[in-house]
């Protein structure tokens, strides 16, 4: 008779690669990560099934939400090549919030999705923690979110991250673009660098030239200029907001000024830009020779020094530059809005 073989022993989760106990334990970490972002409004701590958020009607009697869901692109590989993990949550925050904001949204509450294969609990706790950051520098709470674990999807080490933001405007303050005219003005808000868009060009551009992260980039490496964090504009816009008439607003991501400028216009108005209203950041020039990158396709991979814009009444534009740089912002007039359609960059 055939001998059969041993039966395996009993199986649980932790043996098909899902450790329950880590996941809570990170619940446990980040739950004062959370509780530092407490804003009015907020009617639970975090581990419910859902997160929990009462509308102030006093304050907003008329409200809509403004709601934006990101992610931080390529820009991922890097942190990941550099095992640093305590800002990319950041630049997840900011391309949410950023789109809120654009829109004449105060933001309320956020929420992330992390996915990895294998939980490790110094890397999401780190991530999370420059999650929290970021929203409590927006005054915005950290409302809730997913932890998923999913062996064989990715390598180890590896993760991926999505955000979700909610904010909230009165209909009659909803920043559209309905109200820019001809001879409005553009005012350009300095960016930090690539922000989170283009990293796969980068990323090209790198492996193609054979450079390094850790080789010297100015004061710095080239990584770390590189994952800089994309700037939040939520407190300097909201500021602007209550003290100056603006028009419109645009969060300069993929596509560049050109097409995010455009996405504001009204029917029967284009825009000008002159590129000598600011000085482009070395970075850029950095690229820019290095990918041997011809201009026009600069200004459409990367915002090339401009991370957000706002139209503005040509006599208020004066004012609203003065508001952002008592705001902690950089901030010039770039150029006008025109009759006709298009975005010119010259």
């Amino acid at each position: 008779m055939r001998n059969r073989p041993a039966a395996p022993g009993p199986l649980n989760y932790r043996d098909a690669g899902v450790d329950i106990d880590a996941g809570n334990e990170l619940v446990r970490r980040i739950r004062p990560l959370a509780r530092a972002t407490r804003r009015a409004g907020v009617l639970a701590d975090v581990g419910g099934f859902g997160g929990l958020f009462g509308i102030d009607v006093a304050r907003y009697p008329e409200p809509v939400l403004v709601a934006a869901a990101d992610g931080v692109g390529t820009k991922l590989r890097l942190a990941l090549e550099l095992d640093r993990h305590d800002t990319i949550g950041i630049d997840l925050v900011a391309m949410c919030v950023n789109d809120v904001v654009a829109q004449g949204g105060e933001p309320l509450f956020f929420l992330d999705y992390f996915a990895t294969g294998a939980l490790s609990l110094p890397q999401a706790e780190a991530v999370i923690a420059g999650i929290a950051n970021a929203c409590e520098r927006c005054g915005c709470a950290l409302l809730g979110g997913e932890t998923a674990e999913m062996p064989g999807r990715y390598a180890r080490g590896e993760y991926d991250l999505a955000g979700f933001a909610v904010g909230i405007v009165n209909r009659d303050r909803i920043i559209d673009g309905a109200a820019i005219r001809p001879g409005d003005r553009i005012i350009g808000i300095a960016s930090d660098g690539p922000h989170a868009n283009g990293y796969s060009l980068i990323r090209k551009i790198i492996e193609r030239g054979g450079h390094r992260l850790s080789q010297p980039f100015g004061a710095a490496t080239l990584g770390e200029v590189l994952l800089k964090p994309t700037r939040l504009y939520a407190k300097p816009i909201l500021a602007l907001l209550s003290k100056s008439r603006v028009r419109g607003l645009a969060h300069i991501t993929g596509g560049g000024l050109g097409e995010n400028l455009a996405r504001v216009l009204p029917r029967g108005c284009g825009a000008r830009i002159d590129r000598a209203g600011w000085a482009l950041p070395e970075i850029f020039h950095w690229l820019q020779r290095e990918g041997d990158i011809e201009t026009a396709e600069m200004y459409r991979a990367f915002n090339c020094g401009v991370g957000l814009c706002a139209v503005t009444a040509r006599e208020d534009a004066e004012g609203a530059v003065d508001i952002l740089r008592r705001a902690g912002e950089t901030a010039f007039v770039i150029g006008e809005i025109t009759r006709g359609g298009g975005v010119a960059l010259s």
